[in-house]
């Protein structure tokens, strides 16, 4: 593994850093959350015409820039830095994959194109508070038990009158700019108990039936929506297989998490470290007791332990970028060194830390809203462990020395003598 960023990869970041650096301070990050979009409309196509940034990772043939999820997961570093509301998580971490996965040609040719250059943004729609469940971040539901399950609830998917069509009703909450993408994605639950199982189809904004109401959440820069589907027309993502099997919506779903986790670590950690290094700025230039209060050693001691914990993190986020395999992993540690940062942020600022005027408040609230909306950490590790097989059956080797501890010393004196009697002699030698 080659660790070194290319010049490509340098340039996005310079390139990106520059343009936030001007367009997107905490004054404008706050201007912007309070439109109705919820973001800059003009920095967006700005950052799609320039950079590219919505199609990174989208194949050249379809409009995109051709580069990985580490190139992505890069830029959304620097975002993270900024707290740049937009909707790059929602299109491009999270729709962009599911279409090209799951898609049909038609489908891919007339989608993936305005969504790589900008002109289209999409959210990914799932019943409940189970984003994180969806995505298999925080465990493995085979089933799909989250997006209905043949039960009240969730968003529920039947065939139109027509036979031809489908339509959808239920509701979804927590949908990340679910009020404004033109596109949605909507996992529904079809088949009842009989043929039970999960699908995603794509819902247009003008569709007849479809209500949108932006929802007041505790991270402006991450807006959401609740959606309700009232008998709302929908087309299949994907083929319905002729021999009766389906797409692996809930394996496209799983993928998509892993990349996703990722790329979420990587913008954790941009964020991360922008408040620890306008903290240490603070410190340097606040004074008490006639000293800088950075010169004080309980001060320096607390922010080397931040900086260990943000470089770790960091680490963990560039290689999951490359292995997203370890993307759930990279996002505890990421959303626990935010999470660790920005509290910490708040409290070395002192009184002013705690006001709404200071922007401090503002990485601490993408941290609590991250965590609640993918974690929390416990269940990313938990789930982690779960896939690596920590927990699982004990080993032979493990159950014999648990046993053998468990057993009296006269049994134990038994059971050597009968080995040493069925066993060939060994002969001794001498070294």
């Amino acid at each position: 593994m080659d660790a070194a960023f290319t010049a490509e990869q340098d340039e996005i970041r310079r390139t990106l850093r520059e343009i936030l650096g001007k367009r997107c301070g905490p004054d404008e990050v706050k201007a912007a959350v309070r439109t109705a979009d919820g973001y800059d409309r003009e920095l967006w196509q700005q950052l799609s015409r320039q950079l590219g940034l919505p199609g990174i990772a989208v194949a050249e043939e379809y409009g995109g820039v051709g580069c990985g999820p580490a190139d992505l997961a890069l830029a959304c570093e620097e975002t993270g830095r900024a707290l740049l509301p937009s909707p790059l998580l929602a299109t491009a971490a999270l729709c962009v994959p599911l279409i090209a996965a799951l898609g049909t040609d038609a489908q891919r040719s007339a989608l993936l194109p305005p969504l790589a250059s900008g002109g289209l943004t999409a959210a990914l729609a799932v019943p409940g508070p189970a984003l994180a469940t969806a995505l298999a971040l925080t465990g493995e539901d085979t089933a799909g038990q989250w997006s209905g399950g043949g039960r009240a609830g969730g968003v529920q998917a039947r065939v139109d009158a027509s036979g031809e069509g489908w339509r959808l009703y239920g509701e979804a909450a927590q949908v990340l700019d679910g009020h404004s993408a033109p596109l949605l994605l909507v996992a529904a639950h079809a088949g009842g108990f009989a043929r039970s199982r999960t699908l995603l189809f794509l819902v247009r904004e003008d569709a007849p039936g479809l209500v949108r109401s932006r929802q007041a959440v505790l991270d402006e820069t991450r807006p959401q929506a609740r959606i309700q589907l009232r008998d709302v027309p929908a087309e299949l993502l994907g083929d319905q297989g002729g021999d009766g099997r389906d797409a692996d919506v809930l394996g496209a779903l799983a993928a998509t998490g892993r990349t996703a986790s990722a790329v979420l670590a990587a913008e954790a950690v941009g964020a991360a470290g922008q408040a620890l290094a306008r903290t240490v700025e603070y410190v340097r230039q606040r004074e008490q007791f006639g000293r800088a209060i950075g010169s004080f050693q309980a001060v320096k001691h607390r922010l080397a332990d931040l900086y260990v914990q943000v470089q770790a993190a960091r680490s963990a986020a560039y290689y999951a970028s490359w292995d997203p395999e370890q993307g759930g992993l990279a996002l505890a540690q990421a959303l626990e060194a935010l999470r660790m940062t920005a509290g910490e942020a708040i409290q070395l600022h002192g009184g002013i830390g705690f006001t709404w005027e200071h922007d401090a408040h503002l990485y601490f609230k993408r941290a609590a809203s991250d965590e609640l909306l993918f974690g929390p950490v416990h269940r990313l590790r938990a789930h982690a462990a779960d896939r690596a097989g920590l927990f699982g059956p004990m080993s032979a080797a493990a159950t014999h020395a648990t046993a053998t501890a468990s057993t009296p010393a006269s049994a134990h004196a038994s059971t050597a003598a009968a080995v040493a009697a069925s066993s060939p002699a060994q002969e001794k030698v001498a070294v």
